[in-house]
């Protein structure tokens, strides 16, 4: 436990390094006000993908569905902001847009679960675009013109510290004892079922934790682009956030965010290019997946543990 917390507290130090320095750099006018919109679509990408990650990659489960969270998340959000333009209406909106995920995704996660590889796919794509359709019809959704001019009440230091949250949350799960259970299943679910563990908990609480990231995301979204609509969140969106899972590699938190940060920063480049940015933003995931298969990092992860290890096996030596 003490180990934990020490490992927790070196992290939470390279994080206020990281916000420091981002205001150092901010205040010196490096980075603009396009280079910061850039910083927060990349933070939500990655507190996006990282929960899409503990599912697929780590739970072994193939969800098409993580764009109907993220709509859940944002309506709620924006709904809220809307009565309550605050800090608190914000955090409140933040909140309501989790619980609501989060029992969507039990009530969706309990029976399709039980599906595997494509059939699962399908599943949760259909879920997500029962949301969606759900959301168009709503009149107090505004329908398929859907929410403007909502108070932009996220700010890039917002987005970087929830995306801190829910990293550590996120990674303190897999390395729990209900993350080693989970991670069995996607090992070999019957060995993990003949050891006592009840798959289906544990496959669904991956599922609901993973949805509820997805509402954090889809309502910080929202209030920093001020404007929503249910086309935002189609099955084009589940799978720009599955690129960044696989590209980053399946079962690596550091490649969700190497491939979130890489990808932000190659749209950023390519801006200038007009209509051709898609062609070559595409070619370069292409060239990606021929050279690197397993994604940039595989399933390798950075540890400060194992540079703790690495250290004191040195002064052993020595």
């Amino acid at each position: 436990m003490k180990r934990n917390l020490k490992y927790n507290l070196v992290w939470l130090l390279i994080a206020v390094v990281g916000w420091i320095l981002i205001n150092v750099l901010e205040g010196v006018g490096i980075i603009d006000q396009f280079a910061e919109t850039t910083l927060v679509l990349i933070g939500i990408n990655i507190i996006l993908a990282s929960g899409l990650n503990l599912i697929i990659g780590f739970s072994g489960q193939f969800s098409l569905g993580h764009a109907g969270f993220m709509a859940l998340g944002a309506y709620a959000a924006a709904l809220v902001t809307q009565a309550m333009p605050t800090e608190l209406g914000l955090a409140l909106g933040i909140i309501i847009g989790m619980i609501l995920a989060g029992v969507v995704a039990l009530i969706i996660g309990i029976p399709t679960l039980r599906l595997k590889g494509d059939y699962l796919a399908i599943a949760t794509m259909g879920a997500a675009e029962i949301i969606r359709i759900i959301l168009i019809n709503l009149k107090i959704t505004n329908g398929p013109a859907g929410l403007y001019g909502l108070p932009q009440l996220a700010s890039w230091s917002t987005v970087y510290v929830l995306v801190v949250v829910t990293t550590v949350l996120t990674v303190n799960f897999i390395h729990s004892r209900n993350g080693r259970a989970v991670m069995s299943v996607r090992e070999d679910e019957i060995a993990a079922e003949s050891m006592g563990i009840n798959t289906t908990k544990f496959k669904v609480a991956a599922f609901v934790f993973g949805g509820m990231t997805a509402a954090i995301g889809g309502a910080l979204h929202a209030t920093y682009i001020q404007t929503i609509a249910p086309n935002d969140f189609g099955i084009m969106e589940s799978i720009s956030i599955l690129i960044i899972v696989v590209m980053g590699g399946i079962g690596s938190m550091t490649g969700t965010f190497a491939a979130a940060i890489l990808l932000g920063v190659l749209d950023m480049v390519l801006q200038s290019f007009g209509a051709l940015r898609m062609v070559l933003y595409s070619l370069a995931l292409i060239l990606i997946m021929v050279f690197r298969p397993k994604g940039l990092f595989g399933t390798w992860e950075f540890s400060v543990k194992r540079l703790f290890n690495r250290k004191k096996r040195a002064k052993e030596e020595v």
